[in-house]
């Protein structure tokens, strides 16, 4: 074999080695596109499903009704506004009464300025504070429970 043969060899191998990492790149690519669209698709239909979901358990003017379970995104407006995510008909509740957002693995809800308050358990809140499966919310006159 003469040296340029061998020569010619040594490229040709080049060039399929290229061409197969190429491909190799390419599948990893494909596969972590691939997975990022399955990860997208489970976040939309955890979001569809909801995160969460307050219960209510007492409503004095009945909106929301009392025994509904409402499905929860990662943000959610509540207050007498009909734009907010969670609608409360009590003349108690302010428009922009309150935000619960998830964030991370916990719960927070925080007064937005309203007037009478937002309260957990029984106690008036004046910062973002963090909820635990069970705890009570009040808005208003409206009580619901935070629930899986």
């Amino acid at each position: 074999m003469t040296t340029e043969e061998t020569l010619r060899i040594l490229i040709l191998v080049a060039q399929l080695t290229f061409v197969g990492l190429l491909y190799l790149v390419l599948f990893a690519f494909g596969r972590s596109l691939l997975r990022d669209l399955r990860s997208a698709e489970r976040a939309r239909e955890a979001a569809r499903q909801g995160i969460g979901r307050l219960t209510v358990l007492e409503s004095p003017e009945d909106e929301p009704p009392v025994g509904r379970a409402i499905a929860l995104g990662p943000i959610n407006s509540i207050g007498r506004n009909v734009n907010s995510t969670i609608f409360v008909e009590d003349d108690f509740a302010s428009a922009a009464h309150a935000m619960l957002t998830f964030r991370g693995r916990s719960w927070f809800v925080e007064d937005q300025g309203s007037t009478n308050g937002t309260y957990v358990n029984g106690h008036r809140i004046d910062r973002p504070v963090a909820l635990s499966y069970g705890d009570e919310l009040m808005i208003g006159r409206v009580r619901m429970r935070l629930e899986r």
